[in-house]
């Protein structure tokens, strides 16, 4: 008889999952503006070499790079993208990293991933 409900309930109340699809970071997708910026501690100077460093790891093709202004332009999957560094105070800069054609659908992973390797290399000393 419990088997008979069971199989009785499981017909008339079907089991939905409803998991969230978890797009994985190298998958084109719209990317809000306010996640391609970030506050780093760190002076102005340091952010802009850890930035080269950053795109570098990343191996994303690095085609401009403006020191007085404070941008590199690097491409990555035939879509170029500027990343511009700013100095708040002596002590913290910002890093905003936006597309230059200005269509926010791109993989997230090329603002996380250099966000990420400069969180983890942001102690690191800069030698000359």
């Amino acid at each position: 008889m419990k088997k008979f409900l069971l199989l009785f309930a499981l017909i008339i109340c079907p089991i939905s999952f409803s998991a969230e699809q978890v797009q994985p970071e190298t998958v084109p997708q719209n990317v809000m503006f306010e996640d391609c910026t970030k506050l780093f501690a760190v002076n102005k100077e340091k952010l802009f070499y850890l930035t080269l460093a950053s795109l570098s790891a990343n191996r994303f093709m690095i085609d401009e790079v403006q020191t007085s202004n404070g941008y590199v332009i690097f491409s990555v999957n035939k879509n170029s993208y500027l990343a511009t560094i700013a100095g708040v105070d002596g002590s913290n800069s910002i890093l905003k990293i936006t597309p230059c054609n200005n269509i926010y659908n791109f993989p997230p992973g090329i603002v996380t991933n250099t966000f990420k390797y400069i969180d983890i290399n942001l102690n690191t000393e800069i030698k000359s």
